[in-house]
């Protein structure tokens, strides 16, 4: 098949999408500190897996075949913020949902 880490992130990313929209509707989207919490993570990601991911020296390395092989910046696979995107997201909507759990107690 190919490019599985690729088709796995992108399918988290939409996933994670279609569960705020469709069935928790936190409206978590709607807020600006998402947002800034989300460039606060990006930049962090970008420090760190910049530093994990070089081609000069890598610590991390992925096959070929399983990425798409688009990098940027430093080397970092496009997967990479995907991936982030929807671990921290799908954290952050599950925190709502049970915020929202607790206050209706």
């Amino acid at each position: 098949m190919g490019r599985e880490y690729l088709v796995a992130a992108l399918a988290a990313a939409v996933l994670t999408v279609l569960f705020e929209l469709l069935v928790l509707r936190t409206g978590l989207f709607r807020r600006t500190a998402y947002w800034v919490t989300m460039a606060i993570v990006f930049a962090f990601q970008v420090l760190v897996d910049g530093w994990l991911t070089k081609l000069s020296a890598p610590v991390v390395r992925y096959a070929d075949w399983a990425i798409s092989g688009v990098r940027v910046p430093w080397d970092i696979p496009v997967e990479d913020f995907l991936f982030g995107f929807a671990m921290v997201t799908l954290t952050l909507l599950l925190w709502e949902r049970a915020r929202g759990r607790k206050a209706e107690v």
